[in-house]
């Protein structure tokens, strides 16, 4: 199963949405795959996801991952895509179920320990409403606190309780 999300890359002075897609493979090899010209910043944001969704209750997935940010020509650079990425995963591997999570931004970086960090520019990345490419119905979702991750859930209208440790 595929999982769209949106999240939001800068290019100078200007917020450019990204579609974040995960596709985790149900068979096949384990490995996880990130796509769509990321900094080394965001590379590394697969170990992130991985240690804060592992400490949080949550399974990385075992089998193939694609993590796709598009598009593809704009670079993508810092911690913000940690959030969508893995709600992401938590989606395409079934773990969460969200109604349209596609209408939202997610812009968050992860602690190892599953908190979220705020971004640096996250409120002006958000409600800036020139957005390149945001359509008009999109709902914002940017992280400001650590003690955030409480009210994300309902605001994702993830219908999905955390697994007990």
């Amino acid at each position: 199963m595929v999982a769209r999300l949106h999240s939001v890359a800068f290019c100078g002075i200007e917020a450019i949405e990204v579609e974040v897609e995960v596709d985790v493979a149900r068979r096949g090899f384990s490995g996880t795959i990130l796509v769509g010209l990321p900094d080394a910043a965001v590379k590394e944001s697969i170990e992130r996801v991985r240690s804060a969704l592992d400490n949080s209750g949550y399974e990385f997935p075992r089998h193939k991952a694609v993590i796709n940010l598009a598009p593809a020509d704009v670079r993508k650079e810092g911690p913000a895509f940690d959030l969508a990425i893995a709600l992401g995963v938590l989606l395409a591997d079934g773990a969460l179920v969200a109604d349209e999570p596609e209408k939202y931004l997610a812009i968050g970086e992860l602690a190892l320990d599953g908190r979220v960090r705020p971004v640096t520019g996250s409120h002006t990345k958000t409600s800036s409403p020139g957005r390149k490419g945001a359509p008009s119905r999109m709902n914002s979702v940017s992280v400001r606190t650590s003690r955030a991750m409480a009210v994300l859930a309902p605001m994702l209208m993830l219908s999905s309780s955390m697994p007990s440790k």
